[in-house]
């Protein structure tokens, strides 16, 4: 079947789907197409099932801080409750998706799409013409090259898992090894995490990152820094992982290897024979209305989209609105990345925003740092939180924040105060000056502030 359409989305995750609705809702004919289920990697695969295992572990190290405290009684988390439970969010979101995409007029394909031409795509036994395409495939694990790279298994396969095993290792300190190593470990497994790097989470404060660390080790995670995974193999009814520190070698062995080691764009779409040139990274190369630099038609959204902005789900809501207003109205709204927070759903959180530590050093004016570990703060020693941490970066010209990095269990709440701060640039006497409900995390905002210029050794 052949058939033309005013806009083709390959793709129906976060960006992919609000372009596909925004475009049908303007009035033009539109055609959704996705080699997997629809709905998404965030919803189904990834953030909203992975927060709600990792609710489970938060509860375990709340139980476990306040025994003695007025909690008694053992618990355990079931994992197999626990999986059934994350189940009842992820899987009706397929067919509701496509049912609401359906019920717009929206033409729905399940298949690979690939290039065919500038503006053709073929899906399995159909061409698809479209006046414009629009990319926004996501990512996926980053291919590595290493030996026995097929017997690690990726983060939807732990998110699946029907059981968990006792000896995880995790290749890899990024976002998805440090949060799944966080929740195995109070879960039951033992855990190792192998990382190349001096730290994990690199995206995220040192200072309070060594907090966490500290922390996590506490609880059983086991850390091997500045060591490379070079190969994994098969061994008995678990595996080895063959590694390398300080030209030295190293064996570790499991019963699961999980792959933390990146993420890379999903392009299987064939870009060349659609005239797409690609970045340094494996992305589309766009301009700055997000419209591919070789060809014209096709706009690119998301992680999939060579932007420079971190992957992260509302940088790709942002390039959803910019896309539609670009496509539709023609190239009139460049991107403009305002500093995004982004939160490691460790247990406890870890928290950023803005300019880093290492950025005031570098920066060409003077920046005031100010970092202090907060446990003996009357919020985390009612629950006897044992690593909680600030660091804010502040331009004492301007009177304003320009960072906001956050260690403790509210940091995935907290740090959308500092983003709205920073964002508007509101000064710090008057974030001073503003009530908050007390209790509560955010009516710490205030002695945050006041310990800007306190220095201490």
């Amino acid at each position: 079947m052949k058939k033309t359409y005013d806009v083709i989305v390959v793709g129906t995750g976060t960006a992919g789907s609000s372009i596909t609705q925004a475009c049908r809702d303007e009035g033009k004919t539109v055609a959704v197409i996705d080699r997997r289920t629809f709905g998404g990697t965030c919803p189904q695969r990834g953030c909203d099932p992975k927060k709600v295992l990792v609710g489970a572990a938060e509860w375990m190290d709340w139980k476990e801080r306040m025994a003695g405290r007025g909690l008694a009684g053992n618990a355990e988390i079931d994992w197999q409750e626990l999986m059934a439970f994350k189940r009842t969010f992820t899987e009706p979101i397929p067919e509701a998706t496509e049912k609401k995409f359906s019920s717009l007029g929206i033409d729905c394909y399940h298949g690979d799409a690939k290039f065919i031409s500038d503006t053709k795509l073929k899906v399995g036994d159909n061409e698809l013409n479209g006046r414009k395409i629009v990319l926004a495939t996501g990512a996926a694990p980053m291919k590595l090259g290493l030996d026995g790279e097929d017997l690690m298994i990726h983060s939807e396969d732990f998110l699946d898992l029907d059981e968990l095993p006792k000896k995880i290792i995790f290749a890899g300190g990024g976002y998805i090894s440090m949060e799944f190593a966080s929740l195995a470990a109070r879960a039951g497994s033992e855990v190792h995490v192998i990382h190349r790097g001096e730290r994990p989470l690199e995206p995220f404060d040192g200072d309070l990152v060594d907090l966490l660390m500290k922390r996590l080790e506490e609880t059983g995670v086991r850390f091997h820094l500045n060591t490379s995974v070079k190969s994994v193999e098969r061994s008995g009814d678990g595996f080895t992982v063959s590694a390398e520190k300080d030209d030295s070698a190293e064996t570790f062995t499991a019963d699961l290897v999980v792959h933390g080691l990146g993420r890379a764009p999903s392009l299987d779409v064939d870009p060349k024979a659609g005239n797409i040139k690609l970045g340094d990274k494996g992305g589309v190369k766009v301009n700055e209305y997000l419209q591919s630099v070789t060809n014209p038609n096709v706009y690119a959204a998301g992680d999939c989209a060579e932007t420079g902005a971190p992957p992260l789900t509302p940088v790709s809501s942002d390039d959803a609105e910019l896309v539609v207003q670009n496509l539709l109205h023609g190239n009139s709204r460049p991107a403009d990345y305002a500093p995004i927070p982004s939160v490691a759903f460790t247990v406890p959180k870890v928290g950023s925003v803005g300019m880093t530590g290492e950025d005031a050093e570098k920066a060409d004016r003077k920046l005031d740092v100010t970092f202090r570990e907060i446990t003996d703060w009357f919020t985390f020693r009612r629950t006897n939180e044992q690593a909680a941490g600030f660091k804010l970066i502040t331009d004492p010209e301007k009177g304003t924040i320009v960072g906001a990095h956050l260690l403790g269990g509210n940091a995935d709440e907290l740090i959308n105060h500092f983003s709205t701060f920073i964002h508007l640039e509101t000064p710090i006497e008057t974030i001073k000056n503003l009530e908050f409900a007390y209790p509560t995390a955010a009516s710490d905002i205030g002695s945050m502030l006041a310990e800007i210029g306190n220095e201490k050794d």
